[in-house]
């Protein structure tokens, strides 16, 4: 990120960027239409993040978010417990100091761990369910060009890890926004 990492900015980009996807997912009229990620629903964009994120958060810490609705009965719901919990994490100033500890990313503040792997998180899924629902799909032009260029400094690692796709061509003309939805093996002229 562009701006130092603090707990004012951490909790702010958090803010911002789940307050966005909120509005997506209420707008999702059908959870079972394709995404741009071949293999997911519009419902399976909520479980990915309501899954991978308390399961990554409880391994490193002794944090355990509480459950919360069901994505398959109630993604909207899901998504809302979720979010709860997430605020809950970083405006307590002691869950949010809880040192994280993961083999593959070392020892850093859970609310770094927020900021550098869930915010990001929702803000590249955000893009996908709102293509699968007909949304406005427009990203962040700040937040879209600091992740972009800390993504491709780091693109070998990036490639390695098998959570993102094969990177998509895309003309040489394309804006930030396709070339960055390319890049995480997105097609950025998908349509549902």
């Amino acid at each position: 990120m562009t701006t130092p990492l603090t707990r004012t900015n951490a909790l702010d980009r958090y803010l911002r960027i789940a307050d966005r996807f909120g509005e997506v997912v209420a707008g999702v009229r059908d959870w079972d239409a394709p995404t741009p990620v071949k293999e997911w629903r519009a419902r399976d964009v909520v479980d990915h993040l309501a899954t991978w994120f308390p399961a990554m958060l409880g391994a490193g810490t002794s944090i355990r978010l509480a459950p919360g609705r069901r994505v398959r009965r109630n993604p909207v719901g899901a998504w809302e417990d979720l979010d709860r919990e997430v605020r809950v994490l970083l405006t307590d100033r002691d869950l949010a100091a809880t040192t994280h500890t993961d083999p593959n990313t070392g020892s850093k503040p859970v609310e770094q761990v927020v900021d550098q792997y869930f915010t990001t998180d929702v803000f590249m899924h955000t893009w996908d369910l709102a293509r699968s629902s007909g949304q406005d799909g427009r990203m962040d032009p700040d937040f879209l060009a600091a992740l972009d260029a800390g993504m491709r400094r780091s693109a070998a690692t990036i490639r390695a890890s098998g959570h993102y796709g094969q990177e998509q061509p895309v003309p040489e003309d394309a804006d930030l926004q396709d070339r960055f939805i390319a890049f995480i093996g997105r097609d950025p002229r998908w349509t549902a």
